[in-house]
This record gives structure tokens, C-alpha cells and sequence, in this order.
């Protein structure tokens, strides 16, 4: 194999395959990523066997070939490079690269590319469907938050993303707390896919890769038990998760007693600096009364946390006192973009319903809380 490309190229997609490229295991082509020069162009990929990156970019090939190398060694190498054009070469079962107009090169030992690990790739004639890139980061930074990271549940340890209706639709939940994002899309598709949480992160960097590059084009194909995300020259797959989501619908309240209406940005704030205070359960006390919502806190070694920030009384019978995790209820209200947020409220040990308030929402949004024992 040899080949001359830009060093900003390479190092692009090069950090891509280094966030995918398994750290630590048993099979070292895990933590490899395979170069492939062919045809005008060189083909990178990386794989935990769970997810899969790769993408295709111009180069000089003078030589085709395929050769696996560690994808964090070789962003480290490329990265010292100077700017401008590199050389790769295979040599004596060796990496060479090279700057050019430069005596700087490095030798990587690694493995023919037959042995790195074959990748999935969509089956012929399988159905893309659009998505708007804007719409896919709103929808993970909405729920990625309340994903449980317990991965022994493999079906909380994921988000469920359902396509219908023209909706897009990402839910997640941890036991504790649930994420509902919806937002209008064009088409007529339908699908139900569970996304594990690795994957989650890197398609939301994907997506906003393409936001960067003022390209909203990002098309989504399920094909068999794989889903690829594919966005200009970079493909991103992952393996579903095989199992049920919890019934989401059966745990959002269809109602609720009592619904105040705050600013985000004060309740934010005074949950934060109250949750100083709030110990190892990280719990906070609010409590509605006649316009001022007290914000508590107390623990037996840093003692009490107090704050107050004003409401108005949307719907119900004034007054409420309910138990919070603050550093649940602190993220719902980062997520949020909004000015103002409604809780709504019923006893002291049902769901607490957060919602985006007034007419400027971006999105539609319901986070589900359960309350605490303070």
C-alpha cells in the first residue's frame, strides 16, 4: 500500500475511529483500525463489534492495499505531523508514515487488513430515510441524560427512537426518571429501534459533525439488527439492542393536581446551589406556597441549603410539597431551552411531570421525576 493525503483529512477521520475503537480487550484488531487504499481513496473503519465507524476520503494511491494499525497510536503520530501532505506506506509488515518535505516518519507495527474483523454493511436495496441532522441532536440532548448507564440492563441501558406519523420520537429511562422528546419530521416512514448508549453519543457527535459543515443531509437505514447513520463520507452503524422497552406511555400522568409555572434558568440555579448542602442522596425539599417555591435542603454534616424562587399557579389548588433528586431535576432543566418550565404536581409520592412552558418551544418535551423521601 502506498498512498500521499492531507494531514486534516486524515486526522479527522482518524480521531472518529479512535472514539470507536475498543480501549481495552482480549482481540487486539479491536482496537485497530483498518486503512484500505483503493480506487482514489482511502478507506478507514473501527469496530467493538457492537458499533462500527468508517469513511471513505480522496487520496494519491499509488499502491492499493489494507493494513490494521491502533487507532489511538496512530491519531498520536498524525497529530505531531506537521501540516500538509503525508505519506502512508506498507513496509517489511510495517506502517510508514511520513511528512512530506519533512525527515519526521514513524514506523507502526500492526496486522494485514484481512485480519481485522469483517463489518456489517445494509443489505441491497434496503430503505434510507432522511433525517434532519438539528433534529436528531435536539432529540438525544433531551433524553441521552436519563439513560441508565447499569449495563446489565441492556433495554435501560439504551434509547428507544421511533419513527411514525411524521414524528421522530426518542424515549429513555433509568428506573428513576424518563425522557420523552418528539419533534415533526418529513416522510411517511415507521420504524422502532433500540440504540445502546456508546452509540448514542457518537451519533450525536456524527450529527453534529454535519451541523458543523452547514450540511443537514444525514440519512438513517435499518437493516437486519444493525442501524447505519450515514452523514457525507463517514458511515456510523451500531447493533440494536434485541429487548422491550418499558411501556413509556403507562408512566407519564395523564394529569396532574396542581402545575406552577417557574423560570428555568432561577429554578436552575437555586436547585444547584441548595443541592450544595443536600448530601449523599443529593435530595432537595420544594415546596409551593402562595407564590414562592422554597428550595431546602439539609443534611446532618454540611447543614441547610435554603433558596426561593417565584411561581405562578397554572392549574389547581395552590400550595405542594414534594422531594427531589437535584441532580435529576437539574439536568431536565439544562436540557430544556426554554425561558420558563411547569411542574406538575400531585402528592408527595407521585410523578413529577416537567414540561417546556409558553409558545416558543423548540421541541415537545415531558420528563417524568420520581419524588424522594426527605
Amino acid at each position: 500500500m502506498n498512498l500521499t493525503i492531507a494531514k486534516k483529512d486524515l486526522l479527522r477521520l482518524a480521531s472518529r475511529m479512535d472514539a470507536v475503537a475498543q480501549k481495552k480487550g482480549t482481540m487486539p484488531a479491536l482496537a485497530c483500525t483498518r486503512l484500505t487504499a483503493a480506487d482514489g481513496t482511502l478507506r478507514m473503519e473501527a469496530t467493538d463489534l457492537n458499533v462500527t465507524i468508517d469513511g471513505v476520503i480522496p487520496a494519491e494511491v499509488s499502491k492499493p492495499g489494507s493494513f490494521a494499525v491502533s487507532a489511538h497510536e496512530l491519531v498520536a503520530r498524525v497529530k505531531t505531523m506537521p501540516d500538509g501532505p503525508i505519506t502512508i506506506e506498507t513496509k517489511d509488515n510495517a506502517l510508514v508514515l511520513k511528512a512530506k518535505g519533512s525527515a519526521r516518519r514513524f514506523t507502526m507495527r500492526g496486522m494485514p487488513g484481512d485480519d481485522f474483523p469483517p463489518v456489517p454493511r445494509p443489505e441491497e436495496g434496503a430503505a434510507h430515510i432522511p433525517l434532519d441532522a438539528s433534529t436528531l441532536t435536539k432529540l438525544i440532548a433531551h433524553t441521552a441524560f436519563s439513560v441508565s448507564t447499569d449495563e446489565t440492563r441492556a433495554n435501560l441501558n439504551s434509547a428507544l427512537l421511533e419513527i411514525e406519523n411524521g414524528i421522530a420520537r426518542m424515549v429513555s429511562t433509568d428506573g428513576h426518571r424518563l425522557s420523552k422528546a418528539e419533534c415533526p419530521i418529513e416522510g411517511h416512514a415507521s420504524l422502532t429501534m433500540l440504540i445502546p448508549l456508546k452509540a448514542v453519543h457518537e451519533i450525536r457527535r456524527l450529527a453534529e459533525d454535519v451541523i458543523a459543515s452547514e450540511d443537514g443531509a444525514l440519512r438513517l437505514t435499518q437493516s437486519g439488527p444493525y442501524a447505519f447513520f450515514a452523514a457525507g463520507v463517514v458511515t456510523f452503524t451500531t447493533k440494536l439492542v434485541d429487548s422491550s422497552f418499558p411501556p413509556y406511555a403507562q408512566v407519564i400522568p395523564k394529569s396532574s393536581d396542581r402545575i406552577f409555572r417557574l423560570s428555568r434558568v432561577k429554578l436552575a440555579d437555586a436547585v444547584k446551589a441548595v443541592a450544595v448542602s443536600a448530601g449523599n442522596n443529593l435530595g432537595v425539599r420544594l415546596s409551593f406556597n402562595k407564590g414562592d417555591l422554597r428550595v431546602t435542603s439539609e443534611d446532618p454534616t454540611k447543614g441547610e441549603g435554603v433558596d426561593e424562587v417565584s411561581y405562578d399557579l397554572v392549574d389547581g389548588k395552590d400550595g405542594a410539597l414534594v422531594g427531589m433528586n437535584s441532580k435529576y431535576l437539574g439536568e431536565v432543566l439544562t436540557a430544556l431551552s426554554s425561558d420558563d418550565v411547569e411542574l406538575g404536581i400531585s402528592g408527595e409520592l407521585d410523578p413529577v411531570v416537567a414540561r417546556p412552558a409558553g409558545d416558543a418551544k423548540d421541541i415537545d418535551f415531558t420528563g417524568v421525576l420520581m419524588p424522594m423521601r426527605i
